[in-house]
């Protein structure tokens, strides 16, 4: 094992005995060079003042080399702020700014201990990152039955994790605590689990209350308690659009600082936030007590990135930490939620009309982008294949009897019509 490795991996050890164990072989593995390239065009960065021939890009006039038909479309942006390599980590302004961002929004995090976020090419990246470095074949990796579909791909196929699901409500259509404690206290034996949290959930848009919450914190503390270490991945893909009674801020602060063997991760972004999904810019955030300790896991982190896209699209950091910095960002932003609020709402009103009979019923939402219908009398996929050859209407189906709608992308004063629609397709298989 590199030299390198081994001194991570033995701070992590003085700082957290558990969170080594937690490590993937990957992630004992993994670590970011000290002495390289980068660290070389470092160095001559800030000491060769004559000539730096270190760095693979181009300058001339003291500044990036570009061409003309790209920077008159960019003239707002300093060229040194869009074509050289952004740092492995992310910019150090925008890693700084979305730091303080978490805080504003996360009351919970005050007084609590937890890294630098790290700059990922979107979310996705950010949950293969965790993927890499905590999942090895045979570990169970825990999230609710109702989930984003990328998950399998990301912990199951690429790193061969065991894929436990539980149901995500109740019968009394609340979130199903006690079934993520019994589905963590199963790994006992294994001593070991990853457990995602999406909220607002996709596909259902549902985010807990605060009671829900507390039990939420109650089951993963119970399995640490029980000898389990347990890796807690807060995805917050859509943080922030948190439309009636819920929780609003992330469980990552609750999590942080609870038990030595709880390591909790946020995975956040720009991406659905601030409405910018093709500029892939998001985030991951370690919280742990021990500073050396969250030094190696970003090390390591840095590694794994460095070791697959070597660092993140300069540009569109660029563009995030402009807005961020915006005086107008606040306002703008709440405009936006307005209009994502009034869709919800929308939808809500609708379902909740009688309009459309007893031939579905659906899923509690209150956040996000999406809400799902269980359909009662016709299958999903038929109703899907329907809907999009016969009405020009496209829906996901989910399994034999949900339907993801995404209210997100529809127009408030259109969203009747929409649902109209899917009732009419309902009533079309009904008669056949």
């Amino acid at each position: 094992m590199n030299p390198l490795a081994e001194q991570l991996n033995e701070n992590i050890k003085s700082g957290n005995s558990h969170v080594y164990d937690m490590l993937s072989g990957l992630g004992k593995e993994i670590y970011f060079p000290k002495e390289g390239i980068l660290s070389q065009s470092a160095e001559a960065s800030a000491q060769a003042k004559k000539y730096n021939a270190t760095i693979g890009i181009a300058t001339e006039s003291g500044g990036p080399m570009h061409l003309a038909a790209i920077q008159d479309t960019l003239s707002a942006y300093k060229p040194q702020d869009l074509y050289p390599y952004a740092p492995p980590a992310g910019k150090p302004e925008l890693r700084k700014v979305w730091r303080a961002k978490m805080l504003q929004e996360n009351p919970s995090l005050a007084g609590k201990s937890f890294g630098n976020p790290i700059a990922t090419n979107a979310l996705t990246h950010g949950l293969s990152i965790v993927a890499d470095l905590f999942a090895d074949e045979g570990d169970a990796v825990i999230f609710p039955d109702k989930n984003w579909e990328n998950y399998e791909l990301t912990f199951g196929i690429r790193r061969h994790a065991r894929i436990v699901n539980f149901p995500l409500f109740t019968d009394e259509m609340t979130f199903n605590s006690a079934g993520l404690k019994e589905a963590l206290l199963a790994q006992k034996d294994k001593g070991k689990a990853i457990v995602i949290l999406n909220f607002p959930n996709n596909p259902t848009g549902y985010t807990p209350g605060a009671k829900e919450g507390g039990e939420i914190v109650d089951a993963i503390q119970a399995a640490a308690e029980a000898g389990i270490n347990v890796v807690v991945v807060t995805d917050d893909a859509y943080f922030g659009l948190f439309f009636e009674d819920s929780l609003t801020e992330s469980l990552f602060g609750k999590l942080a600082g609870l038990h030595p063997r709880i390591l909790p991760v946020k995975i956040d972004g720009a991406t659905k936030e601030e409405y910018v999904w093709g500029f892939r810019v998001g985030f991951i955030t370690f919280a742990a007590d021990d500073e050396a300790l969250l030094a190696a896991l970003e090390q390591k982190a840095l590694g794994i990135i460095r070791a697959t896209i070597s660092s993140g699209p300069h540009p569109s950091q660029t563009f995030v930490l402009k807005a961020l910095q915006s005086p107008e960002f606040e306002a703008q932003k709440a405009e936006k939620f307005k209009a994502m609020k009034g869709r919800a709402n929308k939808v809500k009103a609708l379902l909740d009309s009688g309009k459309y009979g007893d031939v579905w019923e659906y899923y509690p939402f209150n956040s996000g982008y999406f809400m799902c219908l269980k359909l009662k009398t016709v299958s999903a996929e038929a109703l899907r294949q329907h809907l999009i050859h016969q009405y020009g209407v496209g829906t996901i189906a989910l399994g034999e009897t949900d339907l993801r709608i995404a209210f997100s992308c529809i127009s408030e004063e259109n969203l009747e019509e929409l649902f109209d629609l899917i009732y009419q397709g309902v009533q079309d298989l009904q008669s056949k």
